[in-house]
């Protein structure tokens, strides 16, 4: 149980199909069990695949299509992995147009595994400290990041994790940034 209360920050879900199923649903159910009400954003509407590695998981229902989110309505974002799913979010520009909404705004955004491809085309990860999946290293460090092997690296409101071995140490800093707010450090 989380020592960190969230009670009534809405917490945007930003994916596609393909994505890797527990690095949505560890966080989610977090972000629940701390009071937050978490909202699954994505390209399309209608129910998503996920997947357990390469095999199919689940389907979860969508709550709101990223063009017609708005960041102004959340308090914080999550980009679970999969590489199918981040793939795809990379190149749509709503999803980036989103993404660099949150940042703007001075708003936690955390992003495991796969996840930070979407910054990478956002344009937001320049002179940010972040890991990720290990074959995304070189892309990160292109774009102007500094990247780490590290279980979770926290830069003014973003979290970053490399994989679902991760997750307790990323929904437990996922929590504490959410809870702290808005950051002032947090921006393009």
């Amino acid at each position: 149980m989380s020592t960190h209360n969230i009670s009534g920050k809405k917490v945007a879900f930003l994916l596609t199909d393909g994505v890797e199923q527990v690095e949505l649903t560890s966080p989610w159910n977090a972000v629940k069990e701390a009071g937050g009400l978490p909202t699954l954003v994505a390209p399309n509407s209608g129910s998503l695949q996920g997947f357990q590695g390469t095999e199919k998981g689940e389907t979860f229902d969508v709550d709101a299509t990223v063009a017609e989110a708005d960041a102004s309505d959340f308090d914080a974002l999550v980009l679970p992995g999969g590489v199918i799913n981040a793939d795809h979010l990379r190149v749509d520009k709503d999803a980036q147009a989103f993404a660099r909404s949150f940042f703007e705004q001075h708003k936690p955004v955390a992003a495991i595994c796969h996840g930070p491809w979407l910054l990478i085309d956002a344009g937001v990860v320049r002179g940010r400290n972040l890991t990720s999946y290990r074959s995304l290293q070189t892309d990160l460090l292109n774009a102007g990041a500094e990247w780490v092997d590290e279980e979770v690296v926290v830069d003014n409101g973003l979290v970053t994790s490399r994989t679902p071995d991760d997750l307790p140490a990323f929904n437990d800093k996922l929590l504490e940034e959410i809870a702290e707010g808005k950051h002032s450090g947090q921006t393009l």
